[in-house]
């Protein structure tokens, strides 16, 4: 009976993974056809050449460069700032003893049922009125508090055994130094994991740049990829869709490479949480 169950799992397991990997296969292969297969109402699993035109066309289109290069940027200002003043907050909540730290602590849990398209009005009309529409400040500040970020860095630092942080004041450690020295060694997976999922986060985002900018100085990557898809007529927009996928799979191989390489500590860091 144990072998069927784990047979099943195993099969089970194998369509799944099959299922989610078969869009971006698919993906893949058409960035490499040419026009006229893409048209024919045969399924090609393999592609017809392994050429790079369509990615040279797809990167001289439009100003695909210029595009990773503003992704690039706004990322990376966000992750910075999200990472450090996530850190400082989760501490005082998991070890600072002031007044009104649980009221605060339910606050931000409550801010993380509030969607992101209920408070874009608000955001824009003070972006608008500090002029940092069409502005990298534009992009990052809205994005630079993440309620799940605080929590889940929380959760980690309260699992950490108060003892340590005790040996290192009698170190003489200060506060940052017992952030610094103790609690992010000991909560590396769970870091890596809200920071690489703020790296996707960011990379990926598309709603608030696309109201926030104006022109391709500070537009980002997801927005140049509807450019990219719009630069043709409509009638000429489905012979160009193996361009508009090699974009989109330059676009995406930041993200599946840092994945690749942290995956492990994703998974580390959403069990730690999940048992705290």
């Amino acid at each position: 009976m144990k072998k069927t169950i784990h047979v099943a799992q195993t099969i089970t397991a194998v369509l799944v993974t099959l299922i989610m990997l078969f869009p971006l296969y698919w993906m893949v292969v058409t960035s490499f056809k040419s026009g006229n297969v893409i048209l024919t109402k045969e399924i090609n699993l393999l592609p017809d050449s392994l050429s790079l035109d369509n990615y040279i066309e797809a990167w001289n289109r439009v100003p695909l460069g210029r595009y990773i290069m503003n992704t690039v940027i706004v990322t990376a200002m966000v992750m910075t700032i999200k990472i450090t003043g996530g850190v400082l907050a989760a501490y005082g909540f998991a070890r600072g003893n002031f007044p009104g730290r649980n009221l605060l602590f339910y606050i931000i849990l409550g801010a993380m049922m509030v969607p992101h398209q209920v408070t874009f009005i608000p955001l824009y009309i003070l972006c608008s009125r500090l002029g940092w529409v069409n502005t990298y400040m534009g992009l990052v500040l809205p994005s630079v508090v993440a309620p799940h970020f605080i929590f889940m860095l929380r959760q980690a630092f309260m699992s950490v055994d108060q003892s340590y942080i005790d040996a290192g004041k009698i170190d003489g450690l200060g506060t940052l130094g017992a952030i610094w020295y103790v609690m992010i060694p000991m909560c590396k997976a769970s870091l890596i994991t809200v920071s690489l999922t703020t790296f996707i986060t960011e990379w990926n985002s598309y709603f608030w740049p696309k109201i926030i900018t104006q022109t391709d100085a500070v537009r980002v990557l997801t927005i140049g990829l509807v450019h990219l898809r719009e630069s043709w007529n409509s009638e000429a927009l489905w012979l160009h869709t193996n361009v508009t996928m090699a974009g989109a799979v330059i676009t995406m191989i930041p993200a599946v490479v840092l994945f690749i390489l942290f995956q492990k500590y994703m998974l580390t860091g959403y069990a730690k949480t999940a048992m705290k």
